[in-house]
């Protein structure tokens, strides 16, 4: 069987290549791609592939793009160091789940499903074949650096979300922010929809931070977040409706 890895960190490839030598040595890694831009082109070509390993962040974005925009008939097995992308990597031609850093007895499991795989594009058919039906999950917690050292941060003590200069901070309820790897579109897919809400193309809030909100021009709304003063923080006209609906759960 032939396969491809979709893998942008260069120890996790080797690790993954190195356990499918021993567990199953029949199969040929025909490829390895590092990003959503190369796996659609390699992808566009049609090369003959019976079986996907696939990272689900990449370093130009989340993988699910690649089968957005190229269709893949043979399964795919999603790996990632979180599991809240469950149901949607099950959307796709997913058959399993494996998360980091994955383990032989898991990856044999996944390849005998994939051994198994009929290409019938029914959701049904790939979630009998994985098993029980995922649960949604949420991300519960983010690591941040503080200097040398690495800190916890619990979702219950983020207020706001923001991007500034081409990056992302969380603003915690002690009124201080912390860069993060994540971009506000992958933070909407990770994030509890009943807790936090995307108010404009930069700030994602919680309800806790909606204390002191304002009519604003052109029908919109201005939220004033105590310790972002010097951001200008408004809920984009489009998304006013949407934004009293979820305060009004």
């Amino acid at each position: 069987m032939k396969v491809l890895i979709i893998e942008d960190e260069v120890r996790a490839a080797n690790h993954l290549e190195r356990l499918l030598k021993k567990a199953a040595p029949e199969m040929e890694v025909i490829a390895r791609l590092e990003s959503v831009r190369n796996a659609v082109e390699f992808l566009s070509s049609k090369p003959e592939v019976g079986l996907i390993f696939s990272d689900i962040q990449l370093a130009d974005g989340l993988s699910f793009e690649i089968y957005k925009k190229v269709k893949v008939d043979c399964p795919i097995i999603f790996t990632t160091a979180w599991d809240h992308y469950a149901i949607e990597a099950f959307n796709t031609n997913g058959i399993d789940y494996l998360l980091k850093p994955i383990e032989e007895e898991r990856l044999i499991k996944a390849i005998e499903k994939a051994r198994q795989f009929s290409p019938l594009p029914m959701l049904e058919k790939i979630l009998a074949m994985a098993g029980t039906r995922p649960a949604k999950s949420y991300k519960s917690r983010f690591l941040v650096k503080v200097g040398e050292k690495i800190k916890s941060i619990p979702v219950e003590e983020i207020r706001a979300f923001y991007s500034l200069e081409k990056a992302t901070y969380l603003f915690t309820s002690e009124k201080r922010s912390y860069c993060i790897d994540f971009a506000l579109d992958q933070l909407e897919t990770m994030l509890d929809p009943d807790v936090f809400f995307r108010i404009n193309r930069k700030f994602i809030v919680t309800i806790e931070a909606c204390v002191n909100i304002t009519a604003w021009s052109n029908s919109r709304l201005k939220l004033r977040i105590e310790g972002l003063d010097d951001q200008e923080v408004i809920v984009a006209r489009e998304r006013v409706q949407d934004f009293r609906d979820w305060l009004d759960r």
